[in-house]
């Protein structure tokens, strides 16, 4: 993501929301890529052991040997730093968010505790 927390923290909560819905859609876009590429590489990897002659050992080593399947694997950890990275931008506008107090409190208990408190303090 191209902003930064200064330009997040300044953002009508509106737009921070919008940028939440647009994060959390590329983090799962990116992840069902990532997901897909990693179960093609497992076939493929079964299909040339499969195909391959000789004892399992044999057959183990010409699947971890093969240059296409090492770079598909390459592939595959780029795309998890992508979906690493997409997840940290999901976490961060979510953590302005709560600090920033625009989040729904969820439990009864909490709106009373709060009540309390600026009772005590005022």
């Amino acid at each position: 993501m191209s902003l930064s927390v200064e330009a997040l923290w300044t953002m009508p909560v509106i737009e921070l929301i919008g940028a939440y819905d647009k994060a959390r859609r590329d983090h799962v876009e990116r992840k069902f890529a990532r997901d897909t590429e990693r179960a093609r590489l497992e076939w493929l990897r079964a299909k040339a052991f499969a195909g391959s002659l000789g004892g399992v050992t044999e057959r183990r080593n010409a699947v971890e040997l093969s240059d296409e399947l090492a770079r598909k694997g390459q592939n595959v950890r780029e795309m998890t730093r992508d979906v690493d990275l997409a997840k940290a931008d999901v976490d961060l506008i979510a953590m302005i968010v709560r600090l920033r107090g625009a989040a729904v409190e969820t439990s009864a208990d909490a709106e009373p505790a709060e009540d309390e408190t600026r009772e005590e303090g005022g």
